[in-house]
């Protein structure tokens, strides 16, 4: 039988920091809202949840990785929206962040967990902070969640 590991959505006593752009605040504010909220009903103690607010989404790297290589959390939650405009500007961002926040957590062996909206309009966003497709702020800290745990199971390896 192949032996298989899986991380249960229960937290402990571990540390979570979450990053959180405040360019588009309305709905990054929710995307935050929905993370703690997840955290806490899965057992996450709220003095063990640290919220750090940047300017926008290209910031939000940087802190991860200073988050992350403190020694501090045992993951980084990354909540940005990226909502497209008229210019490139859209693709730019969108690439900087996928690239860094993926480089903080191959870099540092924490989990770092993209929880970033990238959306063609401001009702996409708002659906995906909450609305019609739930929120991705609390299905981004579910992700944390299961891969602190996955990453214990297999540091016992």
């Amino acid at each position: 039988m192949v032996k298989q590991l899986q991380g249960p959505l229960q937290g402990g006593k571990e540390k979570y920091a979450i990053v959180v752009s405040r360019f588009n605040d309305f709905i990054t504010s929710r995307l935050l809202d929905g993370a703690i909220d997840a955290l806490k009903r899965h057992g996450v103690n709220e003095d063990n949840i640290l919220a750090v607010w940047v300017p926008g989404a290209f910031e939000v790297p940087l802190a991860a990785d200073k988050l992350a290589q403190s020694g501090k959390f045992d993951a980084v939650i990354c909540l940005s929206a990226v909502i497209r405009g008229q210019t490139s500007h859209y693709d730019h961002v969108c690439q900087q962040i996928t690239r860094g926040v993926g480089e903080v957590g191959l870099k540092t062996g924490v989990p770092t967990i993209f929880g970033v909206v990238t959306t063609d309009t401001l009702e996409q966003a708002i659906d995906r902070a909450g609305a019609k497709d739930g929120n991705n702020g609390a299905k981004a800290a579910l992700t944390a969640l299961e891969m602190v745990r996955v990453v214990e199971e297999i540091n016992k390896l």
